[in-house]
């Protein structure tokens, strides 16, 4: 079982989580932010892990904060689970639609953190979250874990595409973690 409980407090944020990439989507998210909440719940379910998320953040100057450490906390637990990356597939896709919109991500999980964000909402924000604080988000998880991410998303209502772009990489995650029936190392360097 691949299970990792971090903990993070700073002078803004104040996180718990527990993440097991195993699990059959158990997922409790309390982070002051309903929509994000949402987000994050619909990530871990598709993707079909166990996740118990609880932050306190300085929600009284924004959101931000609270988003981009929850991105680094969950990305520092991604990257634990990959580890030396032995025996996952670590290359993954996912094309998911949600009503008129349509999300696309395509993920490395090979130690280099990147991210190609490619889609605009409509809207200044999402769900009471300023739009762009999404793109950070995934940054702050990508670069952390170390896994490289092309999420691309269009639609018309700002929810759906959020939602799609959420569960497309949970679902993508799941399959890049996902054990490849090989015992070494996925990478022609011979680590990642």
């Amino acid at each position: 079982m691949r299970k990792v409980q971090l903990e993070r407090k700073t002078k803004e944020t104040d996180i718990r989580l527990t993440l097991n990439i195993d699990g059959s989507g158990k997922v409790t998210v309390r982070t002051g932010i309903p929509f994000f909440d949402h987000m994050l719940h619909a990530m871990a379910k598709h993707g079909g892990f166990d996740m118990k998320c609880t932050v306190t953040g300085d929600l009284s100057v924004d959101c931000h904060h609270t988003v981009e450490d929850t991105g680094i906390v969950l990305g520092d637990a991604i990257r634990q689970v990959i580890a030396e990356g032995r025996g996952i597939r670590r290359f993954a896709h996912a094309i998911i639609p949600m009503d008129e919109a349509l999300a696309q991500v395509a993920l490395d999980c090979g130690g280099r953190g990147y991210l190609v964000y490619d889609g605009t909402f409509n809207g200044a924000s999402v769900g009471g979250i300023q739009s762009d604080v999404f793109e950070h988000f995934f940054y702050s998880l990508c670069t952390n874990a170390g896994i490289t991410a092309h999420i691309m998303f269009t639609g018309r209502n700002d929810h759906h595409q959020c939602e799609a772009a959420f569960k497309a990489f949970g679902i993508a995650l799941a399959g890049a973690l996902s054990p490849s029936g090989r015992k070494g190392v996925p990478s022609t360097k011979g680590r990642l």
